[in-house]
């Protein structure tokens, strides 16, 4: 999903500042709730291995250009069922500044455009899991229809930030219009393959329940709210 370097820029490129420092606050609340309660040392393991995973999923995992973006693999709905919110959200802002850094430097300039496309659909799943998945159950025991939400929930948000941005920073045309849709189209599908992983990843963790209690994963993960 990373948007090309020009789409937005200029003035317009304020308003991205803005929406990113909003999702970096959040971030950092999200963030004091689980030191909080767990620790800084396990939530610092927990994003540590969240921004692994999300460097791994941009720069490993196939991805292509289609349209006015970029398809890749996110998996961050894996990263928030396995490892929570807080450090899903930590890893995916830190792994998209780790590629922009030192692989794509050309992407660095959108950096503020892009980590608001990756961190607020996920804010918007967090809030759906709270009200689709109920208390009593644990994130090992999810179905496949409710994981199948979560995902459809937060790629639907990144294909909706993304339009927002390209019509934001180019304005409304046919054109324009058109490389939407197409992006969109070929970025949904991603959802066919996404719950697919989620649910093996959380078939391995139901596996391994001895890891329970484990700083390095979510405690929701084996424990209801």
């Amino acid at each position: 999903m990373h948007i090309e370097p020009g789409i937005v820029d200029g003035a317009k490129m304020a308003l991205a500042v803005a929406t990113a420092a909003g999702a970096g606050a959040y971030t950092l609340k999200l963030a004091w709730t689980d030191a909080k309660a767990r620790g800084v040392a396990p939530l610092a393991v927990r994003s540590a291995l969240a921004a692994l995973g999300t460097f791994v999923f941009f720069e490993v995992l196939p991805h292509f250009a289609v349209g006015v973006s970029e398809v890749h693999f996110i998996l961050a709905t894996t990263l928030f069922l396995i490892l929570g919110a807080a450090p899903a959200a930590i890893g995916l802002a830190l792994g998209l500044l780790v590629q922009g850094a030192f692989f794509a430097p050309s992407d660095l300039p959108m950096f503020f455009v892009n980590v608001t496309t990756l961190l607020v659909p996920l804010f918007a799943t967090l809030a759906l899991a709270r009200r689709v998945i109920p208390r009593d159950v644990a994130y090992v025991d999810l179905e496949y229809g409710q994981v199948l939400k979560l995902s459809l929930a937060y790629q639907g948000g990144v294909v909706a930030w993304v339009a927002f941005w390209v019509l934001y920073g180019q304005g409304v045309g046919a054109e324009t219009m058109a490389s939407v849709a197409t992006f969109g189209a070929a970025y949904m599908l991603v959802v066919l393959i996404e719950p697919v992983v989620d649910l093996g990843a959380l078939a391995l963790a139901k596996r391994f329940r001895s890891a329970r209690g484990s700083g390095a994963l979510s405690t929701r993960l084996y424990s209801p709210a």
